[in-house]
């Protein structure tokens, strides 16, 4: 497997437990989401564990960029975030699993067991942020920005959080990065959301998309 984490320190941490659990051992290592693309290149792991805040890339820029070219490797999110937004994008995005920093030793080992599996894992108490967060009733107040949204916007904003790349969105609709960069900007403008997090929540409360597209 392989780790990404922005602190070197955490990833000696890891890297500890990790090869601490029978059948694994750490392969190679990033200090950013820039680095997932050349570790999945280079290395193809059979599972990813993938920091989510770090200071040039964040872990979920990295999986909307890069990890859907890489269905077989398995993405073990890692966050101090115990948000529904959070969860919910790192799911969207393809995550397999998010692993709270603050979990003991052995859950880690539960949840490298599940993703050797072909298996989910959250960390216990997630699940109930989630399904809490799902039936909040908050959706008739953000529908009413859909609205203020072009059909080309909207167009947009699908592919982007279902994890489709600028240049991707750029080449299917035959225009410019120029101009997808453009509508994102305006899209976040418009609905007063700032992270990709927050535009995934929002499309799967909206029903712009359905949890399981």
């Amino acid at each position: 497997m392989a780790l990404v984490d922005d602190h070197a320190l955490v990833r000696a941490g890891l890297r500890a437990l990790v090869e601490d659990v029978s059948g694994y051992k750490v392969v190679a290592e990033g200090q950013d989401g820039k680095d997932v693309e050349r570790i999945l290149s280079e290395v193809s792991p059979d599972i990813l564990l993938l920091d989510i805040n770090m200071k040039r890339m964040s872990g979920l820029d990295a999986l909307q960029a890069w990890c859907a070219a890489f269905p077989h490797v398995q993405i073990l999110m890692l966050s101090m975030h115990v948000t529904a937004d959070y969860v919910l994008a790192a799911l969207k995005l393809g995550a397999k699993g998010y692993l709270l920093k603050d979990a003991a030793a052995e859950e880690l080992e539960l949840a490298l067991r599940a993703l050797s599996r072909q298996e989910s894992y959250l960390s216990p108490g997630i699940s109930q942020v989630v399904i809490q967060s799902a039936i909040t009733p908050e959706v008739p107040l953000k529908a009413e920005k859909a609205s203020e949204l072009t059909p080309r916007q909207i167009e947009i904003l699908r592919l982007l959080v279902r994890g489709c790349s600028t240049r991707m969105i750029a080449d299917g609709l035959r225009i410019s990065i120029k101009t997808v960069e453009t509508h994102r900007s305006q899209i976040m403008d418009r609905l007063n959301l700032h992270d990709v997090p927050s535009l995934v929540l929002y499309a799967i409360r909206t029903g712009l998309i359905s949890p399981d597209d």
